[in-house]
């Protein structure tokens, strides 16, 4: 074994030894190319390590173009090819210029590649990148084409664009790369092409799959859009990475409205698209608080929200509450909200992972005290009937829900106050099966399940069972403290309560082990003896 170790150290010492001089040698090639146009082919050495010693590589293209980017020393315009240079009259410092712009174009070609290559790990693509934004914002100050100037002023957008290609790759997962990336995206200018740049690559790949689903690229593509942070106000939009030299304030990158108006069409070019299940849950939980406030028009987005609410569970809660911003905030006519919110209500819902979020947002919807009392008293019969097959953490929320409708509408007091004969069976009119909370006859019948619910095993829940009996508080109870409430958090409160002196028992303790003058025998096995099971 010894000799194997001594080889293995030796090997490391070597590869180490090989990666300075290769470091040390792709330095002096740089200060040469540097010096004098005559070492201008050390070049290729440069860009063939970038396969080879890529760390130490893109360092090394990073400082060389980056000077030839500040010298002016790439070929400005539309590029000639190499042989259309050599035969044309160009003088020799165009030729020169025209061949490190060739070079310049491979080097971001092979940097591109590393971003989202299984070959190489994580700190390679984030070098890679790096590089390519230091590119970028040489390219601002010292562009090296013909920019349209009324539109894009003296911004790679074409830079940009491919890179933004690459990150959204259609095999490769890039979250990493992407939360990297996020760092660039506070920059105004980066934040409003990378957003144009998302627009234009969703269109086209999702048109060239025909709109069918692409997980891995579509979560590429969410994660990226979520970590764009959008301004409140236009006096914040100060961060730039190019400054413009003249009529910078009538540039469309240094203007909130513009920024809203990509940020739209950004979003509803994704979500035109069918998106994974689980997509569309990470989408509606964020919709109302990253997306709706930045949007021009907040009502383009009834298209997605009720797509996703056919698709049912979870997603559809998410989905109305969409929609509730939108009919809340931003007047949309949407008459059939409190119907499909009626129809969520399923045994299910007491099981769901969104539970909490679910009870929040239902008692926000229901919190207005100008709702119709038939509908009110829809959804407090309704909980109460899904109530006697409930678990006990989602009836400490249920009960006090139902409470509070009832505080809020007093008309709903009738539902407790139903008079009933003992002697005459009961029959409940409710329609438990009906759509159509205007149909369900609830004002018809009583809360008698939660009357039921008095005999509950769980002292808790009979405790709240019993305050029906007695008149309601004006006070409302505060759910909050309920909604995460779990399985386990209800036994450790019941464990930790204090223990009982005396408990009824089916036989008789035995105080110990063997009691004098007796048969030792009998006197073990007295307290099972005596047990009523046996008798």
């Amino acid at each position: 074994m010894a000799p194997a170790k001594k080889r293995n150290v030796s090997s490391v010492k070597t590869a180490e030894k090989s990666a300075k001089k290769a470091k040390v040698d792709l330095s002096k090639s740089v200060e040469r190319i540097l010096e004098s146009r005559k070492h201008a082919n050390d070049v290729f050495d440069i860009l063939e390590s970038l396969q080879k010693e890529v760390i130490s590589a893109v360092a090394a293209c990073s400082e060389l173009f980056c000077a030839l980017l500040e010298r002016k020393e790439l070929f400005l315009g539309k590029l000639p090819g190499e042989e259309d240079a050599l035969s044309g009259g160009y003088s020799a410092q165009d030729k020169y210029q025209i061949f490190m712009r060739h070079r310049y174009t491979s080097c971001v070609e092979i940097l591109l590649e590393h971003l989202s290559h299984e070959q190489y790990d994580i700190k390679v693509s984030c070098l890679a990148m790096c590089c390519l934004m230091k590119f970028a914002a040489g390219e601002g100050r010292h562009p090296l084409e013909d920019l349209d100037w009324s539109e894009h002023y003296s911004f790679p957008r074409e830079l940009i664009q491919a890179l933004v290609d690459n990150l959204l790759s259609k095999t490769t997962d890039n979250s990493l790369l992407i939360s990297r990336f996020q760092q660039f995206l506070e920059m105004e200018d980066v934040r409003y092409y990378v957003m144009s740049s998302i627009r234009d690559n969703v269109g086209k790949v999702m048109d060239k799959n025909k709109g069918a689903v692409v997980p891995v690229y579509q979560n590429n593509v969410f994660t990226l859009m979520s970590s764009i942070s959008m301004p409140n106000q236009e006096s914040e939009l100060t961060n730039f990475m190019v400054k413009q030299e003249a009529k910078h304030e009538d540039w469309k990158a240094a203007k909130l409205h513009e920024h809203k108006r990509v940020f739209e069409r950004m979003w509803l070019g994704f979500l035109k698209y069918k998106l994974p299940n689980s997509m569309y849950k990470k989408v509606l939980v964020i919709l109302h608080d990253s997306i709706l406030p930045y949007m021009s028009k907040p009502t383009l987005m009834i298209d997605f929200l009720t797509a996703a609410y056919e698709i049912g569970g979870a997603i559809s809660l998410l989905a109305l509450n969409g929609l509730f911003v939108l009919i809340h905030q931003h007047n949309l006519d949407y008459p059939d909200f409190y119907k499909k919110l009626y129809n969520l209500l399923e045994p299910s819902v007491f099981h769901v992972k969104y539970r909490a979020r679910f009870f929040h947002l239902a008692n926000l919807f229901l919190s207005s005290s100008h709702l119709p009392v038939y509908l009110v008293a829809a959804f407090a019969k309704r909980l109460a009937r899904l109530a006697l097959t409930a678990p006990p953490t989602a009836l400490l929320i249920v009960l006090p829900f139902i409470y509070n409708l009832i505080r809020r509408h007093p008309s709903c007091r009738v539902l407790i106050h139903k008079p009933s004969t003992e002697d005459e069976p009961f029959e409940d009119p409710y329609l438990m099966d009906e759509e159509d909370p205007a149909q369900c006859r609830a004002l018809e019948s009583s809360l008698w399940e939660i009357k039921s619910l008095q005999k509950h095993y769980h002292p808790d829940v009979a405790k709240a069972a019993l305050l029906i009996n007695t008149p309601l508080s004006e006070q409302e109870d505060d759910i909050s403290e309920t909604l995460e409430v779990t399985t386990y958090e209800l036994m450790e409160k019941d464990l930790k309560q204090p223990e009982l002196k005396s408990v009824p028992l089916e036989f008789e303790t035995a105080t110990r082990l063997l009691k004098g003058g007796g048969d030792t025998t009998f006197a073990l096995l007295e307290p099972f003896y005596t047990c009523s099971s046996f008798i």
